[in-house]
């Protein structure tokens, strides 16, 4: 098969690409190129600079490169934007996929592989979150995401569209350091940011009902994320007309925001730094855990990388992109 990446030249979606080359696919790569990077794209993978916006070009490059899936990372992420901007979120995550899968639908593109977010589950009061825990977004970025899902269910149902939605947990560390995230929003590069500059990381909100009092999360390293992509799209690839899936990316257990911080601290080599705890913010969830039976029992996959390959991958690539 032929893949149609979106947004391959982003964080996530380079990590996804190199994987799905190495795994024996072959790629062409649609980006923007707004927050990615053109040097991300493996040499050999072709690099189509436009919008998902554009369907006269998705179609040209659907047809020009023979693409039978796509892979749809391209999207707008952060949730406070989206709070503020929720109509540009609107327009670049439901209306770009829109309008790819109406591109998809007039070249006969048969599979898709959906970026989704555990942020269609708001605020879960369960242990371990599944696939079917209801899903209540509480800000316009996860209402999007859900919306692509139903988007691509029903594509899924009158067209014959192989689907899975990818429903992602808390995303850290790189493959190498040029490929390392350069947001800040995520804890992570937020921690780092702060350490580097001598300042004590944030905790925000140390008073909820959690061993340590800090919310807890699930961090998958962005090599299972790619992984995981990889075994979907060769599962679609030899799955019927109309299958649809929806699976959680996560590795199953919980970490606080003090263990993960205390975790960076010790791998920076910043111990001397004491956290300081502030109010919490709106619309964090005590705990957000993943269950990964589904994605185990539907394509066998498992995460294989923990915390300390995380916080080292992203030092790494932390001090590569600041030197």
């Amino acid at each position: 098969m032929s893949w149609l990446v979106t947004g391959g030249a982003g964080y996530i979606g380079a990590h996804v690409v190199r994987a799905m080359a190495e795994g024996g696919e072959d790629v062409v790569v649609l980006d923007d190129l707004s927050t990615g990077f053109a040097e991300r794209v493996p040499a050999g993978v072709p690099l189509v600079t436009g919008s998902v916006l554009d369907g006269p070009l998705l179609e040209r490059t659907m047809r020009e490169h023979r693409v039978t899936g796509v892979v749809h990372i391209a999207a707008k992420k952060q949730v406070a934007e989206s709070v503020e901007k929720p109509l540009l979120y609107y327009r670049e995550n439901v209306t770009g996929l829109q309008t790819l899968l109406e591109a998809m639908a007039a070249t006969g593109v048969g599979s898709i592989v959906f970026s989704s977010s555990a942020a269609v589950y708001g605020m879960p009061d369960v242990d371990l979150v599944t696939e079917d825990t209801p899903c209540a977004p509480i800000n316009p970025y996860g209402a999007t995401k859900l919306t692509g899902e139903w988007l691509i269910a029903a594509a899924s149902r009158a067209y014959g569209i192989r689907s899975a939605a990818m429903r992602y947990f808390n995303v850290a560390g790189a493959a190498s350091p040029e490929l390392a995230d350069t947001g800040t929003s995520n804890i992570v590069p937020m921690v780092l940011g702060r350490v580097t500059a001598g300042q004590a990381p944030l905790i925000f909100g140390d008073d909820y009902a959690t061993p340590d009092g800090t919310c807890v999360r699930d961090y998958i390293h962005v090599l299972d994320i790619a992984s995981a992509h990889l075994a979907a799209a060769k599962h679609l690839a030899g799955a019927e007309e109309g299958t649809a899936l929806v699976l959680n990316i996560g590795r199953g257990e919980g970490s606080s925001v003090r263990e993960m911080i205390d975790h960076i601290l010790k791998v920076t080599g910043h111990e001397h730094l004491t956290p300081e705890a502030g109010p919490r913010r709106p619309g964090d969830p005590a705990s957000m855990v993943a269950s990964a039976e589904r994605i185990s029992r539907e394509l066998g996959w498992s995460a294989r990388h923990d915390l300390d390959d995380m916080i080292r991958s992203a030092w790494d690539g932390w001090r590569h992109l600041h030197p």
